[in-house]
């Protein structure tokens, strides 16, 4: 029964380190955290941030949209996205929480 237990401590922190990759983009010498979150009812809609904003901006929103297509292909099978409030925005139009850039939209099914 321990045998079972420590595999199963392994194997969930193994998970949890290669989890943390996907979630990381570099850009510009620098790494970003994305993350992305959608309701399980309604899978194209989605929220997701990048940061930290004040290192970069651009590599904020590159790591935000990151998630987004991942997710979208993932949840959809297509990269397209109609977005609220998207990457191409300028950068004073930008909605910023916590050091992060927040993108909305919603993928887009083929």
């Amino acid at each position: 029964m321990k045998s079972a237990w420590a595999t199963g401590a392994v194997l969930l922190a193994l998970a949890a380190c290669g989890r943390g990759e996907l979630e990381t983009v570099t850009f510009e010498g620098a790494r970003f955290n994305g993350d992305l979150n959608s309701q399980r009812s309604d899978r194209a809609g989605f929220v997701a941030t990048g940061g930290p904003a004040s290192v970069s901006l651009e590599g904020s929103k590159q790591a935000a949209r990151y998630q987004v297509v991942q997710h979208c292909i993932a949840y959809l099978g297509s990269s397209d996205v109609a977005w609220v409030n998207g990457p191409d925005v300028e950068d004073a139009a930008l909605v910023i929480e916590d050091n992060e850039v927040v993108l909305t939209g919603r993928c887009i099914e083929p």
